[in-house]
């Protein structure tokens, strides 16, 4: 059995208005009128305090926070923080970056309006590393945000900022986005359910809509599969996607037998850990014990995806440095960090490339789909080794070694970004170094979220999530 340090766990859980619940439950809680919304505000900003000196995780606060006026929604008066990358009236977006200085937002974006919707309460603004780009929480001139499972540890990214304060149980749910793992990621690293809808399901991201490719999906990360259903259903109350098969809302798993197909290594040829493997194949068992059909399968992908979605990545990396004075009079692309910069040089060298990269990656999409012929789901790693250490992924770290480490790392989730297929990261196991969570992902066909929902409820019922507060 792994020995926890108590130095190095951090966790707000305590006997307040908060408590133990998930969102779905303070929301009852708060219907019931066991609870205020106002004393759940009080104390989670009181949670958010006696955890951030060690975890680093917010941004900004709201300095008065008030419920949503959605006085009937799901999540009504759960405290709860939008992500730095996504406009929140009166508050700044820095994006993670310090190549500008950034102005209060004169309105809400688009889905923080859908999020709003929910009834939810905004009390500031969460960490991400610089535009996005990293599959860690880090920066050169600034502390990292930090596992709260063990301080030593990242929190994943780029939804770091929100996924340790979940797990940390500062707030029950907050915002989060994914542009490449950027849910899944941070779930996996903090033992959360991450999951990254299909494209349209929720309203379009504010900046990737605009690009020739768009791969990011915003939702939240949570403790709960419940939580992640909520989510679901509460956007599509507020707006359903005319492109999508009706979702509702999801309550538990369908008894449905399923016909899942596993892969333990990355199409790409990356080959996952050793503890990556067992809880993979830990999950197999338990699903052929639930009464699923379970085998190996592979993914046809082109093996020039990995290079193609990573000059695409640098080519983000371009544009924000072309256009960063649309974010601030005094952007300085010389003030990107390490990761930026080398994405950008990457791509200017390779500019040429692009016509061929857009349509190969677009491509993706048929080979995907042949993939699931047959299945019903795809089962993998989320990531193809344990979460490392602070330091090992940062932005100080020279380019070239850099990008090899990511590569090495961030090996599953972006196919579903570029595909624009549903996606979910659930608790799994644990690692023997650090004791932290591992998780395992599910992969579907577009508008698949049923299932994806189904079986990981299935999954939370039969093994009950590992809680931090029980470390």
């Amino acid at each position: 059995m792994t020995s926890f340090d108590e130095q190095t766990i951090v966790h707000a859980f305590s006997d307040d208005a908060l408590g133990e619940h998930d969102a779905v439950g303070l929301a009852a809680a708060i219907r019931r009128g066991e609870v205020s919304a106002a004393e759940a505000a009080r104390d989670a900003v009181g949670r958010v305090r006696a955890v951030e000196a060690r975890l680093g995780a917010v941004q900004a606060h709201v300095d008065s926070p008030a419920p949503a006026a959605a006085p009937g929604g799901v999540f009504a008066g759960v405290p709860t923080f939008v992500k730095d990358n996504t406009d929140y009236l009166g508050l700044p977006t820095g994006h993670g970056s310090a190549a500008f200085r950034p102005s209060a937002a004169r309105r809400h974006a688009p889905f923080t309006r859908q999020f709003l919707s929910s009834g939810v309460t905004v009390l500031g603004k969460t960490r991400l590393p610089e535009f996005g780009f990293s599959p860690t929480t880090e920066y050169e001139g600034a502390e990292p945000v930090r596992n709260p499972w063990h301080t030593g540890y990242s929190a994943g990214g780029s939804s770091g900022g929100s996924a340790a304060l979940v797990a940390a149980g500062a707030v029950p749910i907050a915002h989060a986005n994914d542009g490449g793992g950027s849910i899944r990621i941070p779930a996996a690293c903090c033992g959360l359910v991450g999951l990254k809808p299909t494209r349209g399901r929720v309203i379009a991201n504010a900046q990737s809509r605009q690009l020739p490719l768009d791969l990011v999906s915003d939702a939240i990360v949570s403790r709960s599969v419940r939580d992640a259903a909520a989510f679901l259903a509460a956007a599509e109350k507020y707006r359903r996607s005319p492109g999508l098969p009706p979702l509702g809302l999801v309550e538990g798993p369908s008894g449905q037998r399923l016909r899942i197909g596993f892969l333990l290594d990355s199409p790409n040829g990356v080959r996952s850990d050793p503890a990556t493997r067992a809880a993979v194949t830990r999950t197999v068992t338990a699903l052929e014990r639930l009464g699923h059909s379970v085998e190996p399968v592979e993914l046809a992908i082109d093996p020039s995806f990995t290079d193609d979605f990573l000059a695409y990545w640098g080519m983000l990396s371009f544009l924000v440095g072309v256009t960063g004075r649309t974010l601030g009079s005094d952007f300085d692309r010389r003030r990107m960090d390490g990761l930026s910069r080398g994405l950008r040089e990457e791509y200017v060298r390779n500019w040429r490339r692009t016509p061929g990269v857009l349509r190969r990656l677009k491509r993706t999409k048929e080979a995907y789909a042949a993939s699931f012929r047959g299945i019903d789901l795809v089962l993998s790693p989320v990531l193809a080794h344990t979460t490392p250490p602070i330091g090992h992924l940062s932005p100080t770290v020279p380019y070239p070694t850099l990008i090899e480490r990511i590569l090495a790392y961030v090996a599953f989730t972006p196919v579903d970004n570029v595909v624009g297929t549903p996606s979910i990261s659930v608790p799994s196991a644990s690692s023997a170094e650090g004791g932290l969570p591992i998780g395992v992902m599910f992969s579907g066909r577009p508008g698949a979220e049923r299932k994806l929902l189904e079986v990981a409820f299935q999954l939370e019922a039969d093994r009950p999530f590992r809680r931090i507060q029980d470390l």
